[in-house]
């Protein structure tokens, strides 16, 4: 009987106000469709950050979310933007917390991209329990090589004190158990002692080298001239491994890719890499991750490619030796092999327009690294997959025969267990971790 009324009720309503149902339901399929989406968005890797749009992908089927503002080459109108106050990071501690897993590598074919994806405000700067060593190892070669790491061209100037203001406020937002806020305006590092007044002009030392002291990131600024190109006017290049701020220095954004026989610039990065730096807005930064093999243990500069100082390079008649892998020793035993990668941030400064890398190294022993669930065979088929072009620039020829053996190895090792399948394709979703 219940039933019967039930559909009676029903049969009358849809009878009386057939639109009104139709709508009803068209509202509960639009609300179930963006739970739905939502729910699919919101899928976390295990750290509990979002997972990341695939790098790998061409650029032409990725849609772009950046909008050029309409202005003159070089000209740059300040932007009453503020950055989002930082949340303090739960749980970190300066001597307990570890430093991410970075593997940005997949496997499969490798396309020559700029791999950006959005950065959440929180995640601007990364700290972990290497802080100590890294701040260091930072004021041991600022102390030793000076301006060969740290410079700032007088056009630069008001960018580089900007960042640095931008670290002062950020870090003990993010980081309050070991930055504080100081007055009238500086930073304290609890951990060491150190105290910085960015109040006071002029200041103590070069922005960018106080900036360097703050974080375990290398920091670049570029700056937009009249003739469109972005020059490197700012830096505080301290742990690059493989290139030094005194080479770059002053350089528009081509000539240090081309400088550098960066594979593909030309022909598949220029005109993408200009047009996002050209359009790139401070409300909307971004992240990318590269990695490289070292096949000698120096974080700072990797000494298998030659003299970190060019006149330590001189021969005999003022000729200056090679310097790159072709001069690196040829299969050296996996325990001198490293796997370095790095994570950077680009963001736009509101007020002076300059665009700031953070560059975030990270180093291991590859024989650590390889025995990680899925990561040898994954590295593996991304080292083959590498072209020719991307082999030479990363030095492939001179450690490939020794680093594939040991990878295959530990690979046929993880299969054998179980832990994972032949193709170890069970960790793609996990990138870039």
């Amino acid at each position: 009987m219940a039933y019967l009324t039930t559909y009676g009720s029903c049969r009358h309503v849809l009878t009386e106000n057939p639109k009104g149902v139709l709508y009803a339901l068209l509202l509960v399929l639009c609300i179930t469709f963006l739970v739905a989406k939502a729910l699919t968005r919101r899928k976390q890797v295990p750290n509990g950050r979002q997972t990341s749009p695939d790098p790998e992908k061409p650029a032409s089927k990725r849609s772009s979310t950046f909008k050029a503002p309409e202005r003159e080459p070089g000209v740059w109108t300040p932007l009453d933007f503020e950055r989002p106050k930082a949340s303090p990071n739960p749980g970190w501690n300066v001597h307990t917390s570890k430093p991410l897993p970075y593997r940005p590598f997949k496997h499969g074919a490798y396309h020559i991209t700029m791999g950006l994806r959005s950065m959440q405000w929180d995640e601007w700067i990364e700290l972990d329990d290497q802080y100590p060593k890294f701040h260091e190892m930072k004021k041991q070669r600022i102390l030793e090589r000076g301006d060969k790491c740290c410079k700032t061209a007088p056009e630069g100037y008001d960018g580089a004190v900007e960042l640095l203001e931008e670290l002062c406020a950020y870090l003990p937002e993010r980081y309050p158990s070991l930055f504080q806020s100081t007055t009238p305006k500086g930073i304290h590092n609890v951990l060491t002692g150190e105290t910085f007044d960015i109040s006071t002009r002029p200041l103590a030392e070069d922005p960018m080298t106080t900036a360097a002291r703050l974080v375990q990131d290398d920091l670049a600024i570029m700056f937009e001239k009249p003739d469109g190109q972005y020059y490197l006017l700012a830096g505080a290049i301290l742990l690059a491994g493989f290139w030094r701020l005194s080479d770059k220095f002053g350089m528009p954004l081509s000539e240090i890719h081309t400088s550098g026989s960066v594979p593909g610039f030309k022909t598949k990065l220029e005109k993408g890499m200009m047009n996002f730096f050209r359009r790139v807005q401070p409300a909307s930064p971004v992240l990318r991750n590269n990695y490289f093999i070292q096949v000698d243990d120096n974080l700072a500069w990797s000494h298998s490619i030659g003299s970190e100082d060019p006149e330590e390079r001189k021969e005999e008649g003022g000729a200056l030796q090679a310097e790159g892998w072709g001069t690196a020793e040829k299969n050296k035993a996996i325990e001198h092999h490293h796997f370095r990668t790095e994570r950077q941030s680009l963001r736009r400064l509101p007020r002076s327009g300059g665009v700031v890398f953070t560059i975030r190294t990270y180093f291991e022993p590859m024989t650590k690294v390889a025995e990680e669930v899925g990561v040898p065979g994954r590295l593996a088929s991304a080292v083959r997959s590498w072209g020719d072009d991307v082999a030479r620039y990363k030095g492939r020829e001179r450690y490939g025969d020794v680093l594939l053996e040991f990878l295959d190895g530990k690979h046929r090792e993880q299969v054998e267990k179980g832990l994972v399948g032949e193709d170890g394709k069970e960790e793609e979703s996990r990138y870039p971790f």
